[in-house]
Formats: structure tokens, sequence, C-alpha cells
């Protein structure tokens, strides 16, 4: 992404969201596509985050754009 804003991490999570409901409405899905599919939730899992770490820099004052995509392997083994 070139420069990130909240809306543009918005408007990946809605490209991705609507990826995601064609690969699931589509019923049989190929192997590609079932791994297609893996990729986009892992993507939106870390995007959700990315969002949420903007968010929460914000709330305590600080900047945003300090907010960075996290390896997947970090966000999909959050606990919390």
């Amino acid at each position: 992404m070139a420069h990130t804003t909240d809306q543009t991490v918005l408007d990946h999570i809605e490209r991705l969201v609507a990826e995601e409901k064609t690969l699931y409405h589509k019923g049989e899905i190929s192997d590609a596509e079932k791994e297609r599919l893996a990729a986009v939730n892992v993507e939106l899992d870390r995007y959700w985050d990315l969002l949420r770490q903007r968010r929460a820099l914000r709330e305590f004052g600080k900047n945003p754009d300090e907010a960075e995509v996290r390896p997947a392997r970090t966000v999909e083994n959050y606990t919390g």
C-alpha cells in the first residue's frame, strides 16, 4: 500500500471479503481455490490487526502510521 490510512486498510479488507464470499459461494472449489481461500483468511486477519493497531495508537495519542502489517505467524498465533 502506498500511503496507509484507515480507509485504505478498510478498502483492502472489503476487497478480500468480496473475494472470500465469491470463493465460498462457488460451492465445490479446487485445491488451488482452497489454498487461495486460506491465504485470503490469513491476510484478512493481518489487515484487521493493522486496523486495530492504528486505532489503538491514535487512541493513545500516537501516530497511527507507526502501525505495521505483522507477519502471519504473529497474527495467527496471537492469544491476547
